[in-house]
């Protein structure tokens, strides 16, 4: 994990090239489902800002390219205002592979 300008944290998310959802998505030309990355990715952030993600849910998320066996995956992600919204980019090269947002559910539904 590296940190950049105000909150902004970049990190690796690494998906082996023979990860199982791979094989079945699809055969003879291996794609990386989105609930596989999404997933991958909520586990970086979980990790990397030290929070349980159990009391977020993903606001908004778009899928906006292919990640193939042995791509390099990159995640940046910040906070946004008071409403502490997690924003995430997921970058496979130079390329936007996938987009969103989280809340955190304690601050919509007036918990602590």
């Amino acid at each position: 994990m590296s940190t950049g300008a105000g909150d902004t944290l970049h990190g690796a998310i690494e998906v082996p090239a023979d990860h199982p959802a791979f094989a079945g998505h699809f055969p003879g030309f291996p794609v990386l489902p989105g609930a596989a990355l999404l997933d991958e990715a909520l586990q970086v952030i979980q990790r990397e800002r030290g929070i349980d993600l159990a009391r977020w849910h993903v606001s908004s998320v778009k899928f906006l390219g292919l990640v193939r066996p042995g791509d390099d995956l990159r995640l940046e992600h910040s906070t946004a205002g008071k409403s502490g919204t997690i924003r995430f980019t997921i970058l496979a090269a130079d390329r936007t592979v996938a987009s969103g947002s989280l809340s955190n559910a304690a601050r919509t539904d007036g918990t602590a």
